[in-house]
C-alpha cells in the first residue's frame, strides 16, 4: 500500500531507537512523510526515510509537549500522527493529550486508561477481576514489611516502574529469603514509600518457558489485529531485552488478552507480556507496554505492520486488518546477540547446536535493509559511544 498524495499528513516518530527505525521505514516505504524526534542521537535519523530530525527535551518532562506544539506551529505539521516508542513519552503524551490533539492525531490513550496499565497494582487487580492469571503477589505496608506468605525467591518492583528505577537505580530486587526481603524493603522505603512497590513470586525458569509477547491493535478494547512472539535469547537473562526472538501462536495468551484489553477499553497498539509458570502450566501476566516494542520489526516481517495500521486508523484509511500471520519468522540483533551468545556458550549455558538451530527459518536481521543501509552500520558506532560515555 502506497500513499501518493504529497500533501498528506505524516508521522512523528518519538524515540528513534531500533523500534523507531522499524516504524520510520514502515511508513516511509509507504510514501508517508516521517520526522524523527529524540532527546539523543539515534539510528532512525540516519534512515533515508527520515525527512527531518529534531532533538527534543526529556521524554518524561511536559516540556516535550511544549516542544511538539511549537513544532506543529512552526513546521506546519497540524494533523500529523504522534507515534511514541518510549514509556516516558507515552506518559507525557497521555498527560497532555487534550492539548496535543489540537494539533496532532494522538493514538496514545488518556491517563484514565494509561494509569490502569502503568500502575502495576491497578493492572494486576484488573487482570484478576477478568480471570487473567498473575504471579502470586504481595503489597507491603509499613506494619507488615516482609510478611508475604509467598514462596521464595521473590522479586520486588515498583507500581510505577519508571519512578522506581529513577529512585532506586534498579528495575527490580531479587530476594532469596524472608530476611533478605525485609532488608530490601527497608532500604527501598528510604527513597520511596513502601506502598508504591509490590513483591511477586519469581516464576521458575525450566529452560523452556520464555517471555511471550501478545501484540495487538485495538479500537475501544476490541482486538482488530494481533501477533505473538517469543524471546529466544535476552540480556540480561530472564529479565532483559530480546537479542533473538521468533514468531509463535499461543492460544492461552490470546484467550487471556481478549477480556483484559476489553476491560481496559484500550485503543492503539500495545504489547502484553506473559510468562509460563511450569508449576501450574499457566501463562501469567507480567506487564503491558502501551506502545511498539524493540522487535516490532518481526511482526512486520510476519505480515502485521502495526505502524501502518495505526496511521491508516487515525487517518480513516481503509486498510485490511490481518487476521493471521507467519508463525515461522525470526528476528536477531546480531550486534547484541553474538556477544551475549558467545558469553553463554563459554559459560556452558548455551550449546552451539541450539545456537545454530535458532536461525532455522526466515530470519530478519534487526536494522538491516538493503535499500536503507546507513542505520545498520551507524548502530555499532553509536553503541560504542554510549558505552564509552558510561
Amino acid at each position: 500500500m502506497t500513499y501518493s498524495n504529497r500533501n498528506k499528513p505524516g508521522a512523528i516518530i518519538i524515540e528513534g531507537h531500533v523500534q523507531g527505525l522499524s516504524n520510520t521505514r514502515a511508513l516511509g516505504e509507504a510514501g508517508i512523510p516521517v520526522i524523527v524526534v529524540d532527546k539523543n542521537n539515534c539510528i532512525a535519523r540516519y534512515s533515508k526515510y527520515c525527512k527531518k530530525f529534531y532533538k527534543s527535551p526529556d521524554f518524561a518532562s511536559d516540556e516535550l509537549a511544549d516542544f511538539l506544539v511549537d513544532l506543529a506551529i512552526n513546521r506546519d505539521l497540524t494533523g500529523w500522527l504522534l507515534l511514541p516508542s518510549n514509556d516516558h513519552a507515552v506518559l507525557t503524551l497521555s498527560r497532555n493529550k487534550v492539548r496535543l490533539e489540537e494539533y496532532y492525531k494522538v493514538i496514545t490513550p488518556g491517563l484514565d486508561i494509561i494509569e490502569n496499565i502503568y500502575d502495576k497494582a491497578r493492572l494486576l487487580n484488573i487482570a484478576e477481576r477478568v480471570g487473567v492469571s498473575i504471579p502470586n503477589t504481595y503489597y507491603p505496608h509499613n506494619d507488615n514489611i516482609g510478611e508475604t506468605g509467598l514462596v521464595f525467591p521473590v522479586l520486588t518492583k515498583g507500581r510505577y516502574g519508571l519512578d522506581f528505577y529513577r529512585s532506586t537505580g534498579r528495575k527490580a530486587f531479587l530476594a532469596n529469603d524472608q530476611e533478605e526481603l525485609r532488608k530490601q524493603l527497608t532500604q527501598i522505603k528510604q527513597t520511596i514509600p513502601v506502598e508504591k512497590v509490590f513483591t511477586q513470586e519469581l516464576i521458575p525458569d525450566n529452560g523452556t518457558n520464555k517471555t511471550i509477547s501478545f501484540a495487538a491493535f485495538c479500537d475501544k478494547g476490541e482486538i482488530l489485529s494481533y501477533w505473538m512472539g517469543e524471546k529466544i535469547r535476552e540480556h540480561p537473562a530472564r529479565f532483559g531485552t530480546a537479542t533473538c526472538a521468533k514468531s509463535v501462536y499461543v492460544e492461552e495468551c490470546y484467550k487471556q488478552s481478549v477480556p483484559l484489553l476489553k476491560e481496559l477499553n484500550y485503543t492503539g497498539v500495545c504489547e502484553v507480556e506473559y510468562l509460563l509458570d511450569p508449576r501450574d502450566q499457566q501463562y501469567k501476566l507480567i506487564e503491558i507496554n502501551a506502545r511498539t516494542w524493540l522487535w516490532v520489526e518481526l511482526a512486520r516481517h510476519c505480515g502485521v505492520d502495526f505502524a501502518k495500521i495505526v496511521y491508516s486508523f487515525v487517518n480513516h484509511i481503509n486498510l485490511h486488518q490481518p487476521k493471521g500471520y507467519s508463525a515461522d519468522g525470526k528476528w536477531v540483533n546480531v550486534y547484541t546477540d553474538i556477544a551475549y551468545s558467545l558469553k553463554e556458550i563459554l559459560n556452558g549455558r548455551l550449546s552451539l547446536r541450539n545456537y545454530r538451530h535458532s536461525f532455522i527459518g526466515s530470519t530478519k536481521i534487526a536494522m538491516w535493509n538493503s535499500n536503507d543501509l546507513l542505520p545498520f552500520f551507524v548502530y555499532p558506532l553509536m553503541a560504542f559511544s554510549f558505552l564509552k560515555r558510561r
